[in-house]
């Protein structure tokens, strides 16, 4: 069976401290913590950092934990009984998004798959490009849904490829943009942007517009995945977001933002949906793909 140091590093992670492990696991915190040591130096780096508050995770510990946590629940899955075996597609999906921004476009694969299939357990994990690469190739989620472009290089990554998204630049409704027409590309440099990375594939567009007038980018970018957040930078400020053509041109949107339509300095991006091809996606994966296909091929004109 799976090694029970696993289980209390988890515990750990979800109570906060080792006192709080060792009542979710039941037994001493003396023993949660000689435990966890012995664990670090096996693997060689420290998993939590100790503080009067409790136990932080260390970025190598982020990894180890969302893995363990990954092992335990498949365990648990397969040892539920005859219920959960009569039943390929129960226990937990884990799908990851790449940038988090782009979540919403599961709401409605999502809700299809669950009328379908209502044992399964959906578990979203939004993060970047490069954080999001390692959690797939190590099991730690079934599924990555993101721009083509973050899983092209990976020669043991399989890709399906869904739809295609165009990006549009956004301001709030009253920006000194606004009054200019028409606004060309040297325009936008005079203003912060807000992209979900600084790489691929809006990244790089965004970095030449400054480094094309002699602009330091890096005094210039915010890097923010979440979109509410997004949004309330660009309402409250002169900076400049990037978002899906098809969610800005909602009157909720509208209401509150402008798109700056004179010009458009993004290609088409595609998006993808990808598993490690060594491995065989179960059941509940090759339903959301399939799901995932219905959605945006319905959605084409």
């Amino acid at each position: 069976m799976l090694d029970p140091r696993l289980n209390h590093v988890v515990a750990v992670a979800h109570g906060g401290s080792f006192t709080k492990a060792a009542e979710i696991v039941g037994v001493t915190q003396s023993g949660i913590t000689k435990s966890i040591a012995d664990l670090e130096r096996e693997l060689g780096f420290a998993i939590f950092i100790r503080t009067s508050r409790g136990a932080l995770l260390t970025e190598e510990g982020r990894d180890f934990v969302e893995r363990a946590s990954r092992l335990l629940d498949d365990a648990r899955s397969l040892l539920q009984g005859t219920r959960e075996r009569g039943d390929p597609y129960a226990g937990p999906l884990r799908i990851g998004v790449c940038p988090a921004s782009l979540e919403w476009l599961l709401t409605e694969p999502l809700a299809g798959l669950l009328a379908k299939h209502p044992g399964i357990r959906f578990e979203i994990i939004g993060s970047s490009f490069e954080r999001m690469i390692r959690l797939l190739r190590n099991g730690s989620v079934d599924v990555a849904f993101g721009f083509d472009a973050a899983f092209a290089e990976w020669t043991d990554v399989r890709r399906q490829h869904v739809a295609t998204l165009q990006g549009v630049l956004f301001v709030r409704r009253d920006h000194p943009l606004l009054e200019k027409r028409p606004i060309g590309i040297g325009d936008l440099a005079a203003y912060d942007f807000v992209t979900p990375s600084d790489s691929r594939p809006y990244g790089m567009v965004i970095r030449e517009i400054y480094e094309s007038r002699g602009i330091d980018w890096r005094k210039h970018l915010h890097i923010v995945d979440n979109f509410s957040i997004v949004r309330q930078i660009v309402a409250t400020s002169n900076a400049i977001g990037v978002a899906a053509e098809e969610y800005a041109a909602t009157p909720f949107f509208r209401a509150k933002y402008a798109m700056i339509e004179d010009i458009s300095p993004f290609t088409p991006a595609p998006l993808c949906c990808a598993i490690r091809s060594r491995w065989e996606p179960k059941p509940a994966v090759r339903a959301f793909l399939g799901e995932m296909r219905t959605r945006f091929q319905s959605a084409q004109p």
